[in-house]
């Protein structure tokens, strides 16, 4: 993803924001939202402006603030791309000063916004979107997700053209170890060590799957490479460099195979994980009002939508521009099984806990 890049945006025009139950100006209230929403709205006007933290690029990340833009002409949109660990050390310093800038910090690093939920430095607020959500993408209504992302595979299929691609998770194993020499070099996955999702990923695995370090195990022995974004793997798999890489992002990795015919992705039929990119309202932020109507809004029909069409998908059911939840688990043969935003997450941020994964992964790496 972009790092460190800010956009700041006044109204879009032509992008219509009706289905969110706005019109430029006007006062409807959407359905299921307090009588006295439009009170908060109106606050929000007076704020102003709404300061974004988050990891999410301008590709997408644009479309979802010009569809706010849309149904809130009155709110300035300070979107700072500043990646997952960037938005987090921000917040964490800017606390410390007693100077919060962010309205809403919104990232994949589930684990470290969990952490600043525990610090204190998250409000809660229970949005009128809520019960639209599934129980796991809520956490006291503090923390939301707010996309559904598979963890998956990319490959280059002229490249793999002669070989017996996995479509398990226990076929992925078999395939690197009796195409170790076929493969040897051209395989790839994230390194959790430079990238945060990559080692939500793999620690993830850890926890629920007892063949993880198999799986790094015959990976090493196979002179697999690792890199810190799934771009970075991209572009080697386009090149024909590496055939296939593993626990990348699959959301990604499907919308690049739709605009590449040389590329092909699979959901593993026996266990798919995925991520949610996450979203809090800042304790102590500088426009309170506006940060709450920018969550309902990222959370509602239409942000969702403007999300799931720029290839991040839905994490409602009821959102059909793009894939939504209830279509990646049926993609993933009724397998799909989200990360739950629960402190379960904390676990990970544990010095000894972290010290311990990259122990065993260096020693699984190395065969």
């Amino acid at each position: 993803m972009i790092n460190r890049r800010q956009f700041v945006l006044g109204s879009a025009a032509g992008v219509s924001a009706l289905s969110f139950g706005y019109s430029a100006g006007a006062q409807t209230i959407p359905t299921g939202y307090p009588a006295d929403y439009k009170n908060v709205v109106e606050k929000a006007k007076a704020e102003g402006a709404v300061s974004i933290y988050t990891s999410t690029d301008d590709v997408q990340g644009r479309p979802l603030v010009e569809a706010f833009k849309a149904a809130f002409p009155g709110i300035r949109v300070d979107y700072n791309d500043i990646g997952t660990n960037g938005a987090y050390n921000r917040v964490i310093s800017e606390a410390a000063a007693k100077q919060v800038g962010s309205d809403v910090v919104w990232t994949s690093a589930m684990d470290l916004q969990m952490v600043l939920v525990q610090r204190g430095l998250a409000e809660a607020y229970k949005s009128p979107e809520t019960g639209k959500l599934p129980d796991w993408a809520n956490f006291n209504d503090t923390l939301y997700g707010t996309t559904a992302e598979p963890v998956g595979i990319l490959y280059n299929k002229a490249q793999t053209a002669s070989l017996k691609l996995p479509q398990t998770r226990v076929e992925l194993l078999a395939f690197m170890k009796d195409n170790k020499d076929a493969l040897k070099g051209k395989l790839a996955t994230f390194d959790p060590e430079k990238s945060g999702t990559g080692f939500l990923f793999f620690n993830n695995d850890a926890k629920t799957r007892s063949d993880t370090f198999d799986l790094v195990r015959a990976f090493g022995a196979a002179d697999g490479k690792i890199y810190g974004s799934s771009g970075a793997m991209r572009e080697k798999i386009v090149s024909g460099e590496h055939v296939f890489a593993f626990n990348i992002i699959a959301s990604y990795a499907i919308e690049w195979a739709a605009k590449n015919p040389a590329l092909g992705y699979i959901l593993t039929s026996d266990y798919t994980a995925a991520f949610s990119r996450v979203a809090n309202i800042s304790k102590g932020a500088p426009h309170p009002n506006a940060a709450r109507v920018f969550l309902d809004f990222l959370l509602s029909p239409a942000g969702q939508s403007a999300l799931a069409a720029n290839g991040a998908p839905s994490i409602r059911t009821d959102v059909t521009s793009g894939l939504n939840l209830a279509k990646l688990n049926e993609m993933a043969n009724g397998n799909l099984k989200p990360i739950p935003i629960t402190t379960a997450l904390l676990e990970a941020t544990e010095p000894k806990n972290r010290a311990e994964f990259f122990r065993r992964w260096k020693e699984a790496l190395r065969g």
